[in-house]
């Protein structure tokens, strides 16, 4: 009899391992219907089980079903109402929500997506994804509903003390949106300085393009491009030239560069580089050759208005 339990209860335990294995494999592999299938058929049986409830919501909010992935995490914030984990993705999913719906809707739920930011960040203070996200709330928010630079710059002195790479993008984000674009060129820059991932060259190169400062966006494209060696900087410093009508020269051999080198871990297809090689020939004047990459790029990705679209201005 002894024996017979035994059997039974390892029997329940490699179904279980298997069943939350499999959803785990499902989601890395973005197969997020399959994950939501595993883990509501195994919660039938198994209905206490956190692990496979945070799947399910996981798998949710992976597909934008904002009230779904609510609902399991709202069970796993009452269940465990200490775990600041479980806080944050209840915070998180109803921040998704709050942007997907009307903004006077949107306002009923501001004040639950903060307190479960803050409940997080009370709980564990080496969460840094939620600090992350009171720095964009307490930025993004207007003052007349909670949002505060002087707060969201004390969330992100929270980040430097834990991280100096997020502390300085944080400070730079907030000072960017506060209208402070020295100060924010310079938290970007010592990101890069400490850092100097491709992320941080990302967030300084997005910044540069939205102050309209295209050259110096290049420059730093090309830092990191002799950094991190990866083909798909090449892209990117010939989309800035095509975009700004700068360096068109630097920007087609770039584009060439990068149309040479491809593979599918660039993450941009090929067409997008015949588009930007469109523009540049446009730029010159060139119709001949600006219509002949439109048509490749138009070729490749046939169902894309913008290629049509721009052929038309040529």
């Amino acid at each position: 009899m002894i024996r017979y339990l035994f059997v039974l209860v390892l029997s329940s335990f490699c179904y279980s391992q298997t069943s939350i294995e499999n959803a785990e494999a499902f989601i890395a592999k973005k197969e997020f219907v399959k994950a939501q299938n595993e883990m509501s058929t195994f919660l039938e049986s198994n209905p206490n089980d956190l692990e496979a409830i945070e799947l399910l919501g996981d798998a949710y909010g992976h597909q934008k079903k904002w009230d779904d992935a609510i609902a399991q995490y709202q069970k796993l914030k009452q269940k465990r109402p200490e775990n600041a984990n479980y806080q944050y993705k209840y915070g998180g999913a109803l921040g998704m929500k709050a942007l997907s719906i009307s903004k006077i809707k949107a306002l009923g739920i501001i004040g639950d997506v903060k307190d479960a930011f803050l409940k997080a960040a009370q709980l564990d203070p080496n969460h840094i994804e939620a600090r992350w996200a009171l720095v964009e709330l307490y930025v993004s928010l207007p003052g007349i509903v909670g949002g505060s630079f002087s707060k969201a710059l004390a969330y992100a002195q929270q980040l430097e003390d834990l991280s100096k790479v997020d502390g300085y993008l944080a400070k730079g984000y907030v000072y960017e949106y506060d209208d402070e674009p020295e100060l924010a060129e310079k938290y970007y820059r010592l990101a890069i300085e400490v850092g100097g991932s491709v992320t941080c060259y990302e967030k300084l190169t997005d910044f540069y393009q939205g102050q309209d400062e295209p050259e110096k966006a290049i420059g730093n494209l090309e830092e990191a491009k002799d950094k991190h060696q990866r083909n798909a900087m090449h892209y990117q410093i010939g989309k800035v030239c095509a975009d700004y009508n700068i360096q068109l020269d630097k920007g087609e051999n770039m584009l060439k560069v990068y149309l040479a080198n491809h593979s599918a871990k660039d993450g941009v297809p090929k067409e997008w580089a015949y588009y930007r090689l469109a523009q540049i020939y446009k730029h010159r004047g060139d119709t001949e050759e600006a219509l002949a990459w439109i048509d490749k790029a138009i070729s490749g990705l046939p169902e894309l208005e913008v290629f049509k679209a721009f052929k038309e201005t040529i």
